[in-house]
């Protein structure tokens, strides 16, 4: 059985032997392709490899080079911008020199013109007196008006100089930012000396009064003619700021001169107290450098005490209110500034004024340059209602106290 069964069996081996020689030349077939494959792959890849390696290689080479010239192209610029800016430098710094040098120059220019000025303003001896007046002090009714409030010192007694130290205060609190001065004899002495050397007959007429009280009417135009602003006396107490006086609606440019009615007559014996029908007050003025009203005012008097020295006038009565009124007080100032509204050469008015414009005003009217506000203005009552409908006009208040009363020996 075993031998039959054999031949069977060996006839199956010879196929599991044929089938291995057919994987085999597969196998063959298969490393024959891919091996020429990958190495004609790695070939390729080294030849790919090494062309980039050299431009690689080339790239380096050639990189510094070229940093190197951005790097110096940088560099110039640099430098050159630094040179553009030094320049620049330098020019500022010349320019600067050269305006230094010319505003110098200027500075020189200009005192010798000051000096030039000063001497040309020692006006010539045949020059009239309101013709220096008007050369020194010129007019100009467009600028504004000086931010000064000059008051004259001239009171004694430690309760009366308390209540004028409360005075003063309200003046300063009311207007910050004005030049309050309060002025002595010594300050008023100097001031008419720097301010009128020019003008020596100015000079010997203040020295001439005769008495404190006239000197003090009289520095009031002085000083006023020569710098402007407000002069008040010590005995007023301002209820409205300075820059508020001035009614909306009006131009402060067309307004060169404010004052205040001071009286007008009510009743028949008024010539018994007062010159004129209606005066305008002086305890309150407001004015412009220059005011041509001023400086005839100024004129007026240094004539008058003048021509008095030489008739031996001086000694009047000076007891009198009235005496002192036509000579330095609100009379003559009410006669001048009636004389300049009617002459239309110097005010530009073309109508005749008169006492009547301004009689029972109740609102401030203005008459050319000049602005006149009604009595109660500058003379506000004590106590004033909240309905009462003057309130907007009340301005100051005048205690009227006539301190200077005792400035009237003519020792003083």
């Amino acid at each position: 059985m075993n031998r039959y069964k054999s031949p069977r069996f060996s006839k199956r081996k010879p196929r599991v032997r044929m089938t291995k020689p057919r994987e085999g030349v597969t196998l063959k077939r298969f490393l024959l392709f891919i091996v020429p494959t990958i190495g004609f792959l790695v070939l390729l890849f080294r030849f790919f490899n090494n062309s980039k390696a050299a431009d690689l290689q080339k790239l380096l080479q050639n990189l510094p080079k070229e940093i190197s010239q951005s790097i110096n192209l940088a560099a110039t610029h640099q430098k050159s911008d630094a040179d553009l800016i030094q320049s620049f430098e330098n020019l500022a710094n010349d320019l600067k020199r050269k305006q230094e040098d010319q505003v110098r120059e200027l500075e020189r220019h200009r005192q010798e013109l000051e000096k030039k000025l000063q001497e040309i303003k020692l006006s010539p001896e045949h020059a009239t007196l309101r013709e220096k007046l008007a050369y020194n002090f010129r007019y100009d009714e467009r600028k504004k008006f000086p931010a000064y409030i000059w008051q004259i010192s001239g009171v004694s007694g430690a309760k009366q100089l308390k209540y004028l130290e409360d005075q003063e205060r309200n003046w300063k609190d009311k207007n910050p930012g004005f030049v309050h001065e309060i002025l002595t004899d010594e300050m008023m002495n100097a001031l008419v000396r720097h301010y009128f050397s020019s003008v020596p007959d100015v000079i010997n007429a203040y020295d001439t009064l005769p008495s404190k009280v006239l000197k003090v009417d009289f520095f009031k135009y002085l000083i006023l003619l020569a710098r402007g602003g407000v002069y008040a006396d010590m005995d007023t107490d301002p209820l409205q700021p300075v820059p508020n006086w001035i009614p909306e609606g009006m131009d402060p440019g067309n307004i060169g001169l404010i004052v205040g009615v001071e009286h007008e007559a009510e009743n028949p014996d008024w010539k018994s107290r007062y010159v004129r029908r209606l005066q305008l007050g002086t305890w309150i003025i407001q004015a412009k450098p220059g005011h041509p009203v001023i400086r005839e005012v100024v004129a007026n008097i240094t004539e008058t005490t003048l021509k008095r020295r030489d008739e031996g006038a001086l000694n009047l009565n000076l007891r009198s209110d009235k005496n002192i009124m036509t000579w330095t007080g609100s009379a003559v100032w009410t006669d001048v500034i009636f004389s300049y509204l009617n002459d239309y050469l110097r005010s530009g008015s073309t109508e005749r004024i008169t006492w009547g414009w301004f009689e029972r005003l109740e609102n401030p009217r203005q008459v050319a340059d000049i602005l006149a506000f009604p009595p109660f203005s500058f003379n506000a009552p004590q106590t004033i209602n909240n309905d009462d409908k003057r309130k907007p006009l009340y301005l100051l208040h005048h205690e009227a106290k006539k301190s200077w009363k005792t400035m009237l020996n003519p020792q003083n």
